[in-house]
Parts: structure tokens; C-alpha cells; sequence
């Protein structure tokens, strides 16, 4: 009897000191707004044609294109070209791609012209490749699909 719990204090003493809280966060959920809301139906009209300009971005860098994720893009910028109430838009957006299980690839800024006048009202103006796949920590079991 005494052997048995010789052994339990033991078990106890060895596991214990190794043993660390727990200290898990919970994030607050960001509040719904219609701004959010906008923005989110707003993406989806704008994602083919981030996805096109994305994977041209990305041609010479990977072997194939990165997913772009509408959780993963920022309006950064907006301008009403002609006015009140007018229907002609500059829009900046930065992009963050990712491959794989989310793993971020880059970072890019895209602006594109909204306007009734453009073939399927959108074209892009200009954009600049803020990051590449080494400056963002690209993990070495994926270093394979990088084409430098």
C-alpha cells in the first residue's frame, strides 16, 4: 500500500513541475456593420478579377497561382471620380494571397476603375507587389512551388 503511493507522489512530483497554464485568449468578434457588409458582397463582384491579376502578379514567382481569399482584402482607398452620386469609382485594394493551409504568400496593392464604361465595369489601373514569398516567412516544406 505504501509502495502504491510512493508511486502516485512520484508521478505527481515529476508531472507537475513540467505541467504549464493554460493561458488561451478569446478575440472579441469584430461588431457586423453594413460597411463590413458592403465591402464583403463588394469583393465577390471584384474577385475574378484580383484571382486574374494575382495570377500574373504571381507567374514569375510560383508555379502556380495563389488563392486570394475575400477575408484577405483591404479597401484601402476610395474615390467617387465625378462627383456626387456619380457612378465612376477608383478603388485601392491590398491583397494578401496565400497557398496551401493559408500560408501568405506576398502582399500587393490593386486599384481598379469602376465605371459603366468599362467592359464588365471593371479594369485595373495599376497595382505595385509590396512583398514577396522570403519576406513573409514561406515555410521550407512549400519551397518548392517558388520558382527563384
Amino acid at each position: 500500500m505504501k509502495k502504491r503511493w510512493v508511486a502516485i507522489f512520484l508521478v505527481i512530483v515529476l508531472i507537475v513541475p513540467w505541467a504549464k497554464p493554460c493561458s488561451a485568449e478569446m478575440k472579441p468578434r469584430p461588431e457586423e456593420s453594413k460597411e463590413l457588409m458592403f465591402q464583403d458582397m463588394l469583393m465577390l463582384f471584384l474577385l475574378p478579377h484580383i484571382d486574374k491579376k494575382i495570377g500574373e502578379i504571381y507567374s514569375n514567382i510560383l508555379t502556380y497561382p495563389p488563392m486570394v481569399y475575400p477575408y484577405y482584402v483591404d479597401v484601402t482607398n476610395v474615390e467617387r471620380v465625378n462627383g456626387f452620386r456619380g457612378f465612376h469609382f477608383l478603388i485601392t485594394l491590398e491583397v494578401v494571397p496565400t497557398t496551401g493551409p493559408h500560408i501568405v504568400v506576398g502582399k500587393d496593392s490593386i486599384t481598379m476603375d469602376i465605371s459603366p464604361t468599362n467592359p464588365d465595369n471593371v479594369k485595373i489601373v495599376g497595382w505595385k507587389h509590396l512583398e514577396d514569398p522570403q519576406e513573409t516567412n514561406f515555410p521550407p516544406n512549400y519551397k518548392d512551388i517558388l520558382k527563384k
